[in-house]
């Protein structure tokens, strides 16, 4: 268990500008870093559709999911409150998640299935677009699989590699990013019909696992330069759904010690918690918490690793939890907030 830090520190909430009840834009809010409590303090509201969020020091990096996608760059000035620096095109639509690298910006294309590189430039604003790559893969689901839908962009832990996490192609794309470009390294292709959403390492380096949002498992991966190996499939939940039931997990995320993993079961609504095994090489569910709120979609540790927020997306709460000595996420409160759907630090 890590040690709750003191004070209060700034928190930034993402969301959808564009469906009925969301938000005005980029939320801002601080939280309690001893018990998590949120205080919402205004909203940046020329961010359309901002829902995924990256912090880099003073710079801020939104998506725009929309048609025509975009990514923002925002300045977070002496008093906290970022300001728009520039906005630039994709080349794809519905970006839906964001990794800094390498003095790059990538962004995953969700309805587009492709990946997107921006250069960030020495004020933090964004270049234009240095490259633009199209998965290609299908799956038997036809109504999510028809083609890809790349869902995330994570670097490796040796920085060395990104991999790009694809829905609807049932893949894992692995780039290098040479020059701007994004040069293919490998591709792994995870059980028919999973459809991966998110992927997190384990502190080690050696393995990952996937949380696959269409059939509520959990694939253990190996990992090594730069090659994805898939192995062992778990269940996010303990017993079927009732008739008509539906759970589609979304987040993923893996304790700062490496003696946990959890994730969220939108529908199910609840945190599933996995014990680690073996340095990384297994997981064992030991617990389903409930989310206290609807549609989990974010889960997101703050810096020290002792605080858990649930983003509810249906239920316009986040959820905070603190993490006992099992790793069991305790709850200290929720909080309302319009569709939220991404917490940044």
């Amino acid at each position: 268990m890590t040690e709750a830090g003191t004070g209060s520190a700034a928190v930034f909430l993402g969301t959808y500008t564009t469906w009925e009840g969301g938000g005005e834009g980029i939320g801002l809010a601080s939280y309690d870093r001893a018990t998590g409590v949120l205080t919402h303090t205004g909203v940046v509201a020329d961010v359309p559709n901002p829902s995924f969020l990256v912090r880099e020091g003073d710079r801020l990096y939104a998506v725009n999911e929309q048609q025509d996608g975009a990514v923002t760059a925002l300045a977070i000035g002496a008093d906290g409150v970022p300001v728009v620096l520039n906005r630039q095109s994709t080349g794809g639509a519905d970006p839906c998640h964001l990794v800094l690298h390498e003095g790059h910006l990538l962004a995953a294309n969700y309805t587009s299935g492709s990946v997107s590189a921006h250069p960030v430039l020495p004020d933090g604003s964004l270049g234009e677009r240095t490259d633009l790559v199209r998965h290609e893969g299908s799956g038997p689901n036809r109504d999510r699989q028809e083609g890809p839908h790349a869902h995330q962009v994570v670097v490796d832990p040796t920085g060395r590699f990104v991999l790009a996490v694809d829905l609807g192609a049932d893949s894992v794309f692995t780039y290098r990013l040479v020059g701007g470009r994004l040069e293919h390294v490998a591709t792994a292709r995870t059980h028919a019909g999973a459809g991966p959403r998110h992927l997190a390492f384990h502190p080690g380096g050696r393995f990952a696992y996937l949380a696959n949002e269409l059939d509520s498992t959990v694939t253990v991966a190996a990992y090594a330069d730069g090659v994805l190996t898939p192995g062992a499939v778990l269940s996010t939940l303990r017993e079927e759904l009732p008739e008509g039931g539906e759970n589609y997990p979304a987040e993923i995320l893996v304790s700062p010690d490496g003696r946990h993993a959890y994730v969220s079961n939108r529908g199910h609504d609840s945190i599933a918690v996995f014990r680690v095994l073996d340095d990384g090489a297994g997981l064992e569910l030991s617990a389903l918490v409930p989310a206290w709120g609807a549609y989990p979609r974010h889960l997101a540790f703050d810096p020290t690793g002792a605080l858990l927020f649930a983003a509810n997306q249906n239920s316009n709460t986040v959820a905070t939890f603190e993490l006992d000595e099992a790793g069991l996420p305790v709850p200290t409160g929720t909080w309302p907030t319009p569709v939220p759907v991404c917490v940044t630090f």
